[in-house]
């Protein structure tokens, strides 16, 4: 069980550098090698607005993603560097409601009050809002696969050894 946790951790922690890697390298490729940062700007554009008064720009041209995403990205590889050391790779137990609710907070209130235009927020600050709640992401998504790949190495076994498959072999 503890090597399932130990390759969830680093399977989620590889992909979450390659993801802020791509959102960092969009905005570099634009001049040098226009179609594959169009790509990347393709890619990204599923999962967010990419409004360029929104985003942060590098080397004059805005990220693949918005503030808040980029919060969020850059929160939830900050939960994954943080999960070994608060959680350990041996134990995968949810944070309770509390705690989730906590780190949601501020980016829901952000988020109402943005689309019912009580105010604007900064750039800066969608960030941080992003960062608070993609701090917390990870422990459900690690969590997750690990009881999922729990679950399928349990019902392979399970499959292996059951009896009516025994049955049907003799059968034949």
């Amino acid at each position: 069980m503890k090597k399932i946790r130990l390759i969830v951790f680093w399977f989620t922690l590889s992909g979450s550098v390659i993801w802020i890697a791509l959102i960092l390298l969009a905005p570099y490729l634009k001049v040098r090698y226009p179609i594959l940062s169009g790509l990347i700007y393709a890619s990204f554009s599923p999962v967010c607005h990419q409004i360029p008064s929104r985003c942060f720009y590098l080397f004059g041209f805005p990220l693949a993603v918005c503030s808040r995403c980029l919060g969020i990205y850059f929160g939830f590889f900050t939960g994954v560097l943080a999960y070994p050391i608060i959680r350990g790779v041996s134990e995968s137990a949810l944070p309770n409601t509390r705690t989730f609710l906590f780190f949601s907070a501020p980016i829901v209130l952000d988020t109402i009050g943005n689309f019912w235009g009580l105010w604007s927020t900064s750039l800066w600050f969608r960030f941080f809002f992003g960062l608070s709640w993609g701090i917390i992401l990870p422990y459900y998504f690690i969590t997750g696969l690990i009881e999922l790949f729990i679950h399928l190495k349990n019902m392979k076994k399970r499959s292996l050894t059951f009896p009516c498959f025994e049955q049907s072999k003799k059968i034949k």
